[in-house]
């Protein structure tokens, strides 16, 4: 009977890491932006919002060339605004807020 309960055990221990395995490829979903617009706020949505909207309230200023980690963007349909001399509704979610995806490119 103990060896039945060991082969359960071990089934169990082998079904395991392929779930560990998984937590490094949702890191390699997040892309490193390069900010484009001279001087870009980022804003913090209203609480009850997922997607910030352009008079939002402002957490930082970033500049023309810093590099900020962005692993999701969200997607603000209904709103749409005009920055950076382009008009856009998509937001690069990044640390302290959110920064509109016209006023960044992919690295």
């Amino acid at each position: 009977m103990a060896a039945f309960g060991l082969a359960i055990l071990g089934a169990g221990l082998a079904t395991a890491a392929p779930a560990q395995a998984e937590v490094p490829k949702r890191a390699a979903a997040c892309t490193t932006i390069k900010i484009t617009g001279k001087k870009v706020a980022v804003r913090m949505p209203d609480s009850g919002d997922t997607v910030a909207d352009a008079d939002d309230r402002v957490t930082r200023y970033v500049h023309k060339g810093d590099k900020l980690r962005s692993c999701i963007i969200a997607n603000g349909y209904s709103q749409t605004y005009n920055k950076c001399g382009k008009t856009g509704h998509d937001w690069y979610i990044v640390r302290g807020g959110q920064v509109p995806v016209t006023c960044a490119k992919r690295v």
